[in-house]
């Protein structure tokens, strides 16, 4: 389609010279001081030999009888049906006193051979190109216009030898152009097929950004997919690269090796829109375990058309450039149909796999481009001409590539995502069965323990048995192993204690009949109890955990007093409270006496209760519990426990101060304060404990 626009506007800018042309033939082209054409129709002084057997040279060319015959030329590109291997001969004449300096067109051609005789003399050879022979640059279609020179009254003989191996040959027709008019010709030509240079740039360009994008999600998600993507549309960005090749004064990549466009023709489409096509869908659309059948068919149809592309480089190689434009028209119109079926069948079960659509949208893209792309060049060329030009880069052709290029890519990135949803899911199903394990662990170590205590029974009950020289050793693991057992069930007398304060304390939301609260109050106490049987199994904790567990507890106790309670904690800023230990349980029996003992001052409207924890040197760190109560001497005095309750934390606690300073040798030190007994004026009980850091 594009080389006939080329050929309507050569013809438009010649109209004038064709208008007043006489096409009777003449052997030779005189020429005077009134030639001066800026561009002219060559047919009637042409003279031709066809040399079908490609056997005859210049020398034997030269002796030869010439005769005219115009059905040789046409001026669109023609299927011959065969090589077409012919010598065209022109004569002119110049009887200015002039030189005459032309140049002739005739084409683009596989090979062109241009020679020059002079009367009396052998034929020279002054020109050689052709598509399949000039490894130039852009200059190299410069060469297609051959330089018509004849001295002043003297007659030249020129042999134009064209040899179109390609069946497919473009359009054939003879001008001799001035030099201005070959400059106007060259600059229309440069136009013309600039707009078709542009176009394919900007596809390679596109190409090149869904390979990339191809390639790192590859790296980021290997799979085969994204390999026969990437090879599908590499295959594509040489394709349409070499196809800049065969456009007239354009840049071009592979100038240097003008056979390998007709390498990758014919080849290039069955390793794009067959032998990839079939690996990718079939790797894509997993066939193997949803549509076994039409996996195995993709497999065979794809290992048949790598053989045939093997075949058609080798047809190629042996110069039979017609079998591979016949094997691909054979396999167009083969699988036309048999398409056709699959994308049926396809789009029947889109519903139950949505990367269905993504294929089938892209293969029905580029089934009906190449179908239309098709059609468009039989109506101006016939069938036979069409068939040639099915591999004819159209912008039809070149829309229905991109869009399955684009269907394609989005059809792997929705993979992606249906991947990494599935992986998402998988964590989940890991972190369960984490927190599972985790639940089965606690238990472990629940009879772990229970298997610890046996086994000290069972040491105690043998100790008598051991060896007299291990007496001493065995006797120090014993008082140590008995503070152990002394410090849990001191620990096990706080447990009962704070539970008996607690309950009394939701007793009395419930008998306000303040449920909000009472609830409120229910799940902080849930989480106490929580805590505290955990802390009740451990000799030390972080004084995070600490301070977290005196702050859900001074809660609990604001909301039982109602808001008349006001509490604070102080932490040094240079303490790091998650790395810090201190004794599980110590402090909490004085925060709880300070509430229960110092928020009952009738001279302190709000009881206020304040805990600081300092560090006063680098291995030791100070608690302070300070509340505005009435003091230790007044509320013995005024006797306001029942006589049958004995409030006995503070003593566990410092009971449990002494067991600690016994089993690891440290100097736990706690001191009360009973401020009031000091200053009238002031009232309260201050608690400090040294805790050193083991």
């Amino acid at each position: 389609m594009k080389r006939i626009i080329l050929m309507l506007l050569l013809y438009s800018y010649t109209a004038e010279s064709f208008a007043n042309v006489d096409r009777t033939p003449i052997d030779t082209l005189i020429t005077d001081a009134t030639f001066a054409p800026a561009s002219m129709d060559l047919r009637p002084y042409i003279n031709i030999i066809s040399d079908e057997q490609q056997q005859l040279t210049i020398a034997q060319v030269s002796r030869l009888t010439f005769h005219h015959d115009e059905a040789v030329f046409h001026n669109y590109p023609k299927n011959n049906g065969q090589v077409n291997n012919c010598w065209l001969k022109l004569t002119v004449k110049n009887q200015y006193n002039k030189p005459l300096s032309y140049r002739l067109f005739s084409g683009w051609h596989d090979f062109m051979y241009w020679y020059s005789q002079a009367p009396g003399s052998s034929p020279q050879l002054l020109m050689q190109t052709g598509l399949m022979l000039d490894n130039g640059g852009v200059e190299r279609w410069h060469h297609y216009a051959f330089n018509v020179q004849v001295p002043p009254g003297e007659v030249r003989t020129f042999y134009l030898h064209i040899i179109n191996k390609s069946y497919n040959e473009n359009a054939l027709m003879p001008f001799l152009f001035s030099t201005e008019g070959y400059a106007i010709f060259r600059d229309q030509q440069l136009d013309i097929y600039r707009k078709e240079a542009v176009v394919i740039q900007v596809l390679l360009g596109m190409l090149m950004v869904f390979f990339s994008i191809s390639i790192i999600n590859y790296i980021q998600l290997p799979d085969k997919s994204y390999i026969y993507f990437a090879a599908y549309v590499l295959g594509l960005i040489l394709f349409f690269a070499l196809r800049l090749e065969s456009k007239p004064y354009q840049l071009s990549f592979f100038h240097r090796w003008p056979m390998l466009k007709y390498y990758w023709d014919i080849p290039g489409l069955l390793f794009c829109f067959y032998l990839m096509y079939l690996l990718f869908g079939n790797a894509f659309l997993n066939l193997t375990e949803r549509y076994p059948f039409m996996e195995r068919v993709f497999t065979w149809v794809a290992a048949i058309v790598g053989g045939l592309i093997i075949f058609c480089m080798y047809c190629i190689l042996e110069e039979q450039y017609h079998l591979p434009t016949i094997i691909y028209s054979y396999v167009y119109f083969l699988t036309l149909i048999p398409l056709l079926a699959v994308f049926v069948a396809l789009a029947r079960r889109s519903r139950h796999h949505p990367l269905v659509r993504f294929f089938l949208y892209g293969s029905v893209c580029l089934y009906l481009a190449c179908f239309g792309s098709f059609l468009m060049h039989v109506r101006p060329l016939g069938l036979l001409s069409a068939l040639g030009e099915l591999a004819a880069p159209t912008m039809l052709l070149i829309g229905g590539v991109l869009l399955q290029a684009m269907f394609f890519l989005a059809g792997l990135s929705y993979r992606n995502k249906l991947v990494h949803l599935e992986r998402t899911r998988t964590q989940e199903l890991l972190i369960k069965q984490l927190n599972k394990n985790k639940e089965l662990q606690h238990k472990l170590n629940e009879q772990l323990e229970e298997l610890v205590k046996e086994q000290t029974t069972e040491i105690l009950r043998k100790k008598q048995e051991l060896e007299e020289q291990r007496k001493i050793q065995l006797e120090t693991e014993y008082d140590k192993k008995l503070t152990e057992i002394e410090l849990k069930a001191i620990r096990a007398q706080i447990n009962p204690h704070f539970i008996f304060n607690c309950l009394n304390s939701i007793q009395l939301f419930v008998m306000q009949r303040d449920y909000e609260y009472a609830q409120k109050y229910l799940s902080d106490f849930s989480y106490l109890i929580r805590k505290t049987l955990d802390f009740s199994r451990r000799n030390f904790i972080s004084l995070a955990d600490e301070i977290t567990y005196l702050n859900t507890y001074l809660g609990l106790e604001k909301m039982r007093f109602e808001n008349r309670m006001e509490y604070e904690i102080v932490v040094d800023p240079v303490i790091a409270t998650a790395e810090l230990e201190i004794p599980a349980m110590l402090l909490q029996p004085y925060v709880e006496n300070a509430v229960k003992h110092g928020m009952t001052n009738p001279k302190q409207p709000t009881g206020q209760l304040s805990i600081y924890f300092n560090q006063v040197a680098s291995d030791m760190l100070e608690c302070i519990i300070a509340d505005n109560g009435i003091g230790i001497a007044r509320s013995k005095s005024l006797r306001m426990l029942p006589k049958h309750h004995q409030s006995s934390g503070m003593e566990i606690s410092q009971n449990r101060a002494e067991l600690l300073n016994k089993m690891y040798n440290t100097e736990i030190h706690i001191e009360i304060i009973d401020r009031s007994s000091d200053d009238d004026s002031d009232s309260g009980t201050t608690v400090k404990i040294l805790i050193p850091q083991l």
